[in-house]
């Protein structure tokens, strides 16, 4: 078929228009702007036209719209005039993955990195909403039979994803927009995914998922299955040991008892594939995931991190991360730099926050990130006067240095300390000097 993307620079479209490049279709693609990711698509063949303009539909047979597109874009405009078959990326996914045995993992933190290593077990194909360094992308294709993708809860497109297995790494509220602040609608799609599944897996110690006790699954007890946890530095890069129920001992990148979890999910799933000694020798693997605890800078006393973790239960696993790591360094201070994304998680969210930075010695704070959000007042000032925190308009960083600025003024420059930036917002690119 002719596919046409719109919107095909976001992580998740970009996965399924490589997917079907790959199987064969002839795919092409509009964003806002150029990007890496974007650029990517192109040196795989895939025609990518930006901004977005009515000349790119061309009569395709298909038209997949992300969830950011407004419904007055003139590519849709185009494609009613034409009369063609539209389709939001959460429908197009039971025409996507209809053929394939899907390995999806759903919940609120975790399910990229639990993604990520189950691909690199598993060294199948993978949707992936984060860039794998393993691979250097959110998307490998080896064939169509297995795949490993990534399911969102937020827009309920997971329901659409024809799991064979489905994993939950956790069930926590977030999103609740999209279920009308329903907790019964949000846990209650929750089990819908679980039961369209033949096999699942679940963190059975999540305040959810522990009360779905009638339902078949593979379950992981983290309190109890997962043992003799103990954090290493190799090469200054950080891997995490543990053994896991009878299953013997495992080591996986990444620093934390989140990851021993991820990764036990992970494992789990896949025995359902192969032999444990072959988990074992393909979870070595796992490299990590871009903007999940991303090491972007390592010199003497000073390493530079970056972070995806934009809810506050993400930011205390990566500050507990970004404090063994400073423990097992030598280096003498953590420094947490936190652009805040969105006003309504910020909100929603407020007195977590306030208590999530506990550890952090010096925490910088950003204007809020707000994703299309009407501005909102936020007395950032009073609220985490606790920390006496820094605050400041943006940063720039180069060679072992981050720069903190307040419009045009320098006001601070950091060339000491473990320095990890956390947010889903530009951040990501600021800290990379972009």
């Amino acid at each position: 078929m002719k596919v046409h993307f719109i919107g095909i620079g976001g992580i998740g479209l970009s996965a399924i228009a490589r997917f079907l490049n790959f199987s064969g279709h002839s795919i092409s693609g509009s964003d806002i702007k150029e990007s890496h990711l974007t650029n990517k698509l192109q040196a795989e063949g895939i025609k990518v036209i930006t901004p977005h303009h009515q000349d790119c539909i061309e009569n395709q047979d298909l038209v997949i719209y992300s969830a950011a597109v407004k419904q007055n874009n003139c590519e849709l405009q185009m494609a009613r005039e034409k009369d063609l078959k539209i389709v939001s990326r959460k429908d197009a996914l039971p025409l996507i993955l209809s053929e394939s045995k899907n390995y999806c993992v759903a919940g609120a933190h975790g399910k990229s990195t639990t993604t990520a290593i189950l691909t690199a077990i598993l060294q199948n194909t993978a949707l992936i909403g984060a860039e794998s360094k393993e691979f250097d992308s959110n998307f490998r294709f080896v064939d169509e039979k297995i795949v490993s993708f990534e399911a969102d809860e937020s827009d309920g497109s997971f329901l659409n994803s024809n799991p064979y297995c489905a994993i939950v790494t956790n069930a926590e509220p977030e999103h609740m927009e999209h279920y009308g602040y329903d907790l019964d609608k949000f846990y209650g799609a929750y089990e819908s995914f679980l039961k369209l599944s033949k096999i699942r897996v679940i963190n059975a110690e999540d305040e959810f998922m522990a009360t779905l006790d009638e339902l078949d699954a593979i379950r992981l007890y983290p309190s109890k299955d997962i043992k003799n946890i103990t954090f290493g530095l190799k090469k200054d890069e950080p891997y995490t040991r543990f053994e896991l129920k009878d299953l013997g001992e495992f080591e996986v990148y990444g620093f934390g008892f989140h990851i021993a979890l991820d990764a036990s999910l992970a494992i789990l799933a896949a025995l359902n594939e192969m032999s444990l000694p072959k988990i074992k020798e393909n979870i070595k693997k796992y490299k990590g995931i871009k903007k999940r605890f991303d090491v972007l800078q390592k010199c003497d006393h000073f390493i530079l991190i970056d972070d995806y973790a934009h809810h506050p239960t993400e930011v205390e696993a990566t500050i507990k991360s970004v404090n063994l790591y400073k423990e097992l360094s030598g280096i003498k201070e953590s420094i947490a730099i936190w652009q805040p994304h969105k006003y309504s998680r910020t909100i929603n969210n407020l007195e977590h926050f306030k208590r999530c930075f506990n550890g952090i010695d010096t925490l910088i704070i950003l204007p809020v990130y707000s994703a299309g959000e009407e501005t909102q007042e936020i007395d950032f000032e009073k609220e985490f006067a606790f920390y006496n925190p820094l605050f400041a308009t943006h940063i720039k960083s180069d060679n072992c240095k981050v720069e903190i600025y307040n419009n045009d003024t320098l006001i601070a420059s950091l060339t000491n300390g473990i320095i990890c930036g956390f947010g889903a917002g530009d951040i990501t690119y600021q800290l990379r000097g972009k």
